[in-house]
């Protein structure tokens, strides 16, 4: 541990989502003996995110059933938590941070793990809608919860085909809504996966009754005093009780930029998760971080790497070598179909289908830029996801023709190149 460390020292956490939180714990388990404070505008007990738009929505679970940790947790590691509390300002040269009702408090390091709130598109007349939400806290899944109970026909319209549309699509068709599903693009999921991805979920949803449209530009929205008319840019009209809006996020840089550092898409760190001024640092969904693997700076919106950011910060607070090298890894339930993601498929010159034999549904997309292995997205199939993980991390070329035959049993002796 560094020297300027000591049981008097004192670092503040901006953020009790999964990077704060496990910043905090990670801290005491690096052995951070000062104080430990965690701040968050949220009001409830930390969360865990991916269930807000699957079983929590769906399922109507208590929040208790999804959190983070437990509040003896935090009793137990001498975290205080500072619940319902919004930082207003950062002051690096008097290293305080200041709180919306104009307290402060000075801190020795300083973790930002602020993420990022959902962005809601400038649609005119869309901020004169009765019942519209975003999917991003725990109150967003409470609140469309009671506007469906509220409208018997629960005719619900979610713009934007990405993961948090689809997967609230999916949990609201649960709950026996009528869900139609606009996409600006001509294809679900345009931009993070291939083509034949896009075409098996939109299938799917199909499949449970849900309407998909792409080519779709929302250009406008009426509302009037029984429900919403959202207009496109085709002249094509559709009537709403319920609007959602899933369309993309806004990074949560004001603070950081407030206090001069460094901002690129998000702000940037150093493999240690250390921004520009050196008793600060980032982690989570609002960093830009450079990945050794792709070798290239990103920003990620991942559960993986806000918990491993802030395993890496945590580290280096307490004067340990620490650095980022992580692949990145997602997943999404919808229905009974889980995905799961490793790699980053962005650049692909490649992707290769290989199909399972069997009645189930389960196959697996290769993503390859010439020879190198860039992504696997793996669709109720565990083993092509870990072995894609593992082949990312060694670089081992895959043999592509036997990748593809469905005899080939889907093991690394089969499928690497000899």
């Amino acid at each position: 541990m560094s020297e300027s460390i000591s049981s008097e020292s004192i670092c503040l956490i901006i953020g009790a989502s999964h990077a704060g939180v496990n910043a905090a714990f990670a801290l005491r388990k690096e052995g951070w003996t000062g104080s430990i404070q965690l701040y968050d505008a949220d009001p409830l007990l930390p969360y865990h995110r991916p269930p807000l738009s699957k079983a929590y929505l769906s399922g109507g679970d208590e929040i208790e059933k999804h959190l983070l940790k437990s509040a003896q947790s935090y009793e137990k590691e001498q975290i205080d938590l500072h619940l319902g509390a919004k930082v207003s300002a950062i002051d690096p040269k008097e290293k305080k941070i200041t709180l919306a009702n104009g307290r402060s408090q000075v801190y020795d390091k300083l973790v930002m793990a602020t993420g990022a709130r959902a962005f809601i598109p400038p649609i005119p007349g869309i901020e004169k809608t009765t019942h519209l939400f975003t999917m991003r806290t725990a109150e967003d899944s409470i609140q469309i919860r009671k506007a469906l109970d509220q409208h018997e026909q629960k005719r619900v319209l979610i713009i934007g085909g990405g993961y948090i549309g689809l997967e609230t699509a999916a949990s609201l068709r649960k709950l026996g809504a009528e869900v139609t599903v606009l996409e600006r693009e001509e294809r679900l999921l345009a931009r993070v996966t291939a083509p034949e991805l896009s075409q098996f979920f939109q299938a799917l949803h199909q499949s449970n009754e849900v309407q998909i449209l792409t080519g779709k530009n929302v250009v406008a929205a009426k509302t009037t005093p029984s429900h919403t008319e959202i207009i496109c840019a085709d002249g094509s009209r559709y009537i709403a009780d319920i609007i959602v809006v899933g369309v993309g996020i806004r990074v949560n840089t004001e603070l950081a930029a407030e206090a001069d550092l460094v901002i690129e898409n998000g702000i940037r760190v150093d493999s240690a998760a250390r921004t520009s001024d050196q008793d600060i640092y980032a982690i989570g969904d609002c960093t830009l971080h450079y990945n050794p693997h792709y070798k290239r700076f990103i920003r990620l919106e991942c559960v993986q790497n806000a918990v491993d950011q802030a395993k890496i910060a945590a580290a280096a607070i307490c004067g340990k070598e620490a650095t980022y090298d992580s692949i990145p890894w997602f997943w999404s339930d919808q229905y009974d179909v889980k995905l799961q993601i490793t790699g980053l498929s962005t650049g692909y010159q490649e992707a290769l289908v290989r199909k399972e034999e069997g009645e189930a549904v389960r196959f697996s997309i290769w993503y390859f830029r010439e020879d190198e292995l860039l992504a696997v997205d793996a669709i109720n199939h565990a083993r092509a996801y870990m072995l894609g993980m593992k082949f990312l991390k060694t670089g081992q070329k895959i043999d592509k023709t036997k990748l593809l035959d469905p005899k080939v049993e889907l093991k690394p002796a089969n499928i690497l190149q000899q």
